[in-house]
Parts: C-alpha cells; sequence; structure tokens
C-alpha cells in the first residue's frame, strides 16, 4: 500500500513536501488509475478516443456512454446523475462524439472563465441546494450547452474564410500526476492544474520545479494578534503569500483569506502536524430566496413581474442588504485580495455574479482577472466550514496506487471481449438501439382498442364504452392487449377494470347490455365482483342480477351475492343517508351546547369578579367590570377559530402574519 512509505504516513501538502519527494518530482507521462484506500483517492483515468469510441470498461459496472468504469454500483448510480453523463447524452442525441471526463472539465473550466461576471447569461438559479449538484446542472450543463450553440453558429456565419480564434485548453483531467525517484513507480502525486498559472501549464516540462519554488517553510503555532483596535491582521500574514476563497449563493456568502504558510503545532506523544492559517473570514446569511421554490426574487421579477406579498419585500431588501455587506466587505479586503496568489470563486447565477463583479462604484473583482479559479470540484452550501473544507481539498496532495499487472489483464480481457462483441451487423449502429418486434395487423388492432377502453373506462364514460364495442364490433368480454402483460394481471377485461375503479355505471352498463360474462377470471383466479372496491359498484352487480334473472349466468361462480333491485338499493342508500344526517345533527346539536354551555360559565364567572372588584373600589367596579368582561386578542383568536379545520386555521394565521410583517415593513419604510 502507499501508507508503507514513510514519507506518505502523514498528509502531504502541495506547498510543505518533504525535500527528498520535492527533489525526484517529474511528470508521468499518462494519468494512473487507482486503487482507493483510506487516504488515497481514485484518479479518473484518461482515455483517448479510440477507446472512448469503442465504449471500453475495465470493470463489471461501467458507462458505455462515457467509457469509464465504477468498482461499485453505487458509483454508477452516481455518475448516471452526473453533469459529465448529462453532456454526453446531450451529444450522442446530436450525433456528436462523446467526451471523456478530462475534457468535460476543461469545458467548464473554459466556460466558468468566460461568463463570470457576463450579463448574457439567462442562468439566474440562486436556490439553496446542500449538495449543489442541482446548480451545476441548471447553470453550468445549460450554459455550456447554449455557448456550444452560440460557437457553432458564429462558426457557420464566417464565410470570409478567416482563422478560427484559438480556444484555451487547460489539459485533460482536474488533477497533474507527478511520480518522485523516491517513491515506488507504481505511486502517483496528484495536484490540482487550478493551483499553476495558466505561463506554468504552458510549459509542461518545468511544472515540477515551478512547483519547488512554490514551497514554504512552516510556522510555530500561534494566534495572530491585530495590530490595532479594528480586527486588521498584522502586516506579517497579509504579506505572506496567500489565497482568497468566496461562494455565494441561495441568500449564503462565504469568504475567507487564508495563507498557504502551514501552522506547525505538536500533539500529544510529539507527533508533528499542520493546520491552515486562516487570515481574515466572513460569513453573511440572508433570506434570499423562497424555499423549496429557488431561484433569486429580482430574477423572478424580471421573469414574471414584481410580486407584491410580504415575503417578497422581505426578499428584495434582504438581497439589497447582502450586496451592500458582500461590497463592503469586498472593499475592507481589497489590499489582501490584491496581493492574494489566486482567488477562487464559485458564484452560480447571473444574481450572484452581479454581486461580486458589479459593475458598480469601487468594483473589487474583476470578472477578466487572470487569477480567478472556479473551483474544480463540487461544493455545498457556502460557510465557514465549506470554505476550509474547499481548502484543504485544494492543497491536499493527491495519492495514487496503481497495479500494472492487473491493469494489462484487464485491458486485455476487455479488449478480447469488445472484438468478439463486434459484428458487421452492429457496426455503425447506436449503443441503445434495441430491436423490438413489430405486431400483426391483429395485435396493432387490439392494442388500439386497449387504449381507447381504458381511456373510457377510467373517466366513467359508459355510453360511450358502448357505442365503442358496437361500433368495432367487439365483445364485452375483449381480453386487453397484451393478455400476459404485468399491467393485465388484475384486470384483463373491461369489467374487471371497470370494477377494480369503482365505476358502477360502466359495470351495470357492461353487465345488462353489453352481456358481459361475470364468470371470466383474472390470472390470479379472481372474478369482477372479486376486485370491486366500494359498495355502489357491488350493488351494480347485485342488480344487474335482479335484472337479468337468475337463469342468464350462474351467479354464484361469479361470487355475486343475491339479487337486489334498482328501488331497493335506492331506499337503503337514502335510509342510510338520513341516518348519517341524523347522527351529525346530534353532534352538531351537542357541540353548540357545549359551547353554549362554556360561554354562560365565562359570562357568570366575569360577572363575579366585576362584584368582588365593585366591593373593593367602590365607585370604579363599572370600568374594572367592563374591563374584566373585555376578551385578550388570544381568546378572540380562539373564538374565530372554534368549529374550523386545522387547515382552516392554519390559512387564517398565515394571512395574520401576512398582514402584520406588511405592517411591519410599512412602519419602516415610512422611517
Amino acid at each position: 500500500m502507499a501508507q508503507s512509505s514513510p514519507l506518505l504516513r502523514r498528509p502531504l501538502y502541495v506547498y510543505d513536501l518533504p525535500n527528498e519527494i520535492v527533489s525526484g518530482l517529474r511528470l508521468k507521462d499518462q494519468a494512473p488509475v487507482a486503487t482507493e484506500s483510506e487516504t488515497v483517492i481514485k484518479p479518473v483515468p484518461k482515455v483517448d478516443d479510440a477507446l472512448a469510441e469503442a465504449r471500453v470498461s475495465t470493470a463489471t459496472a461501467s458507462c458505455a456512454l462515457c467509457g469509464v468504469a465504477f468498482k461499485d454500483a453505487q458509483e454508477q448510480r452516481r455518475h448516471a446523475k452526473s453533469d459529465f453523463h448529462h453532456y454526453n447524452l446531450k451529444q450522442r442525441m446530436k450525433g456528436a462524439q462523446a467526451v471523456n471526463e478530462g475534457q468535460f472539465e476543461a469545458l467548464l473550466q473554459d466556460l466558468a472563465e468566460s461568463i463570470s461576471g457576463s450579463d448574457t447569461s439567462e442562468s439566474d438559479d440562486d436556490g439553496d441546494d446542500e449538495s449543489r449538484r442541482g446548480d451545476l446542472r441548471e447553470d453550468n450543463l445549460a450554459a455550456l450547452l447554449k455557448r456550444q450553440a452560440k460557437l457553432s453558429t458564429h462558426v457557420e456565419s464566417q464565410d470570409d474564410g478567416s482563422p478560427k480564434p484559438k480556444r484555451r485548453r487547460t489539459g485533460g483531467t482536474p488533477l497533474l500526476w507527478m511520480t518522485s525517484s523516491v517513491l515506488p513507480p507504481n505511486i502517483s502525486l496528484g495536484f490540482y492544474r487550478a493551483l499553476f498559472t495558466n505561463l506554468e501549464l504552458e510549459d509542461r516540462a518545468s511544472v515540477p520545479e515551478f512547483l519547488r519554488r512554490k514551497q514554504l517553510s512552516s510556522q510555530a503555532a500561534s494566534k495572530p494578534k491585530a495590530d490595532s483596535s479594528d480586527g486588521v491582521p498584522p502586516a506579517t500574514l497579509v504579506d505572506a503569500p496567500h489565497f482568497f476563497l468566496c461562494m455565494i449563493g441561495g441568500g449564503h456568502f462565504a469568504a475567507m483569506i487564508v495563507s498557504l504558510a502551514p501552522k506547525m503545532s505538536k500533539k500529544t506523544g510529539g507527533i508533528e502536524e499542520r493546520h491552515a492559517t486562516v487570515i481574515a473570514h466572513k460569513t453573511f446569511h440572508r433570506y434570499t430566496t423562497r424555499r423549496k421554490q429557488g431561484g433569486a426574487q429580482s430574477a423572478s421579477d424580471a421573469s414574471k413581474g414584481a410580486a407584491h406579498s410580504a415575503g417578497s419585500s422581505l426578499r428584495r431588501h434582504n438581497e439589497a442588504a447582502l450586496t451592500n455587506e458582500v461590497r463592503e466587505l469586498l472593499g475592507e479586503w481589497k489590499p489582501m485580495i490584491a496581493s492574494a496568489q489566486l482567488l477562487f470563486v464559485r458564484a452560480s447565477g447571473n444574481t450572484n455574479r452581479r454581486v461580486l463583479y458589479g459593475p458598480y462604484e469601487g468594483q473589487v473583482l474583476g470578472s477578466n482577472d487572470p487569477r480567478i479559479r472556479p473551483f474544480p470540484f463540487n461544493t455545498r452550501r457556502a460557510t465557514q466550514a465549506e470554505l476550509m473544507r474547499a481548502f484543504v481539498e485544494l492543497t491536499r496532495v493527491k495519492v495514487s496506487e496503481v497495479d500494472e499487472a492487473a491493469l494489462d489483464a484487464a485491458a486485455a480481457a476487455e479488449a478480447a471481449r469488445t472484438a468478439a462483441a463486434a459484428t458487421p451487423s452492429s457496426a455503425g449502429k447506436p449503443h441503445s438501439a434495441i430491436a423490438t418486434p413489430k405486431l400483426s395487423d391483429e395485435e396493432a388492432a387490439a392494442q388500439l382498442h386497449t387504449s381507447q377502453l381504458q381511456s373510457l373506462i377510467r373517466r366513467s364514460k359508459a355510453p360511450s364504452v358502448l357505442s365503442y364495442l358496437n361500433k368495432n364490433s367487439i365483445s364485452a368480454d375483449f381480453r386487453f392487449f397484451p393478455a400476459d402483460g404485468l399491467q393485465h394481471h388484475h384486470a384483463p377485461t373491461p369489467l374487471h377494470l371497470s370494477a377494480s375503479t369503482n365505476s358502477a355505471s360502466v359495470v351495470l352498463a357492461l353487465l345488462t347490455k353489453a352481456s358481459a360474462d361475470p364468470k371470466v377470471v383474472s390470472r390470479e383466479g379472481r372474478t369482477a365482483f372479486d376486485v370491486a372496491g366500494d359498495r355502489a359498484t357491488r350493488d351494480a352487480f347485485r342488480v344487474a342480477r335482479h335484472t337479468l334473472g337468475e337463469a342468464r349466468w350462474d351467479w354464484t361462480a361469479a361470487h355475486v351475492p343475491a339479487a337486489m333491485s334498482k328501488d331497493e338499493a335506492d331506499r337503503r342508500d337514502e335510509r342510510d343517508r338520513k341516518e348519517r344526517d341524523k347522527k351529525e345533527d346530534e353532534r352538531r346539536k351537542t357541540e353548540l351546547e357545549r359551547l353554549k354551555k362554556e360561554e354562560d360559565d365565562k359570562q357568570r364567572e366575569a360577572e363575579a369578579q366585576g362584584k368582588q372588584s365593585q366591593g373593593r373600589s367602590g365607585g370604579k367596579a363599572l370600568g374594572v367590570g367592563v374591563k374584566a368582561l373585555e376578551k385578550t386578542p388570544q381568546e378572540r383568536r380562539e373564538e374565530e377559530s372554534r368549529g374550523l379545520t386545522p387547515e382552516a386555521r392554519m390559512r387564517i394565521e398565515r394571512e395574520r402574519r401576512a398582514r402584520a410583517a406588511e405592517e411591519r415593513i410599512r412602519r419602516m419604510q415610512g422611517r
């Protein structure tokens, strides 16, 4: 394992690597495929165009479209929900070639740098998603597809033969993989490309040398002291190399300035431990998005018009307050931001980008700043803890161990399987194409009749069902197509479906006018009467038995009880209705008597209190007695809501709170 080397027993920090490792660093020719362990992450394998076209996978769980393999089914399900997979699906639908994960990350990074601070994007989703995957899919993926469509349109419109503008390529995966002469050859070290400048990445041969120059010495652990009472960090921390990290979205803002020089401390037993030194940090949290709806209030106003409600007014006020707070903070941190090595910013959505990039007077961040980087991994809600997690992820070296013999064996087995599966008949066809048997004319007609009859029965259209059967000369005992389909297991005939959906009128019409056989059973051996769901439907069978007579069908075999005429069923229903009404009247009468008794008791209690007050205070008894009879606001609300359902009470309470909020806002605006 990788941890067997003494140099890898503790986590490696990018800017404080052991001298033995730094002196022997060199780039690997190809990114390795790692076996993930406790502190080892698995790098993304580099798939060339030929393997991607052949849809090669090196494990039992794989994605043939994207050309990647997974160690288990759970990882495969996460991949199916990722932007990478969705983008390749869009490419396949357009007839374009799928990209590998490294190319997709490069496209996303180019997109983030091109649209940061731009007002042309129509993606205004600022929702508060814990995992941020919803924001990436709504913003980055949609914007990427739209931008590619615009680029293709622009290229087609160039008729003068002018050269196409060169796009800046950032390389393959988000990680640069290196190895060291002091480490075994099967161990690789991964560094995020975002930690290097564009000029450093262009000269790939010198990247290890640039990394050696970035090494910093550790500092002793000490609590940073401010130069003055205003909380400004000491000059030694501000002048040291540092990063600026910022996240904003869904009304949550978090910013942090972290020194790159690690802070050294010793744990019990003399074990050295490195910590990050935070120079400054700040968070703001405001209610700016409607919960479970997402999107900024300003974006909703721009698309649907300004809403006039207490909630929308609060969100507009909080949006403006958050914008002012963020811009004031950026102004205070302007010297530290100007001297930062790199700026890592996550601002998804047009509204959030306007907050940071303006334009506004005294603007601090610029969308064209070459130091700005997006986070090359998924992030969650903007908090101080999330920023610290992102910083640790950026500066932690990824250690990977790969078994070359196992890879060669897996590649050979997969190549043999691919060669055996490739046949001339399947060449050039989409991977997802599945041959479906062609239906005969009789099967196609049966399928059409099935869909039409099921639609009419579910809507309880008894006359239409009879008309359709007569017009198409279909028996009332028609078996739905396909007969062995799972969807027709419980209800294979129109009579079964009518009984299971509690369509009493359709059941009676099929039995009395279409001569449907009630003895027909389903694949589980149940008659139509057995699947009836309510009493009205079961009564329809008994009425049909009375109407058709005992000799028409074997009603006992159909499990239908004794016959009942339509008049008897109506009289019984009327009798049951009267009994229900009588019980309801008695309940209401009892409730009214209880309420009246409570009111009388309260009135007698108030009168008794008034008499006692009159005996004690003389001439002031009348005013005190009247005051004692007055009800508090809570008592009045309880009296108004008495007898209402819980839903009605909640609706009244929401309206009362909304009126109170509007009144508070009106008073605030008046001042």
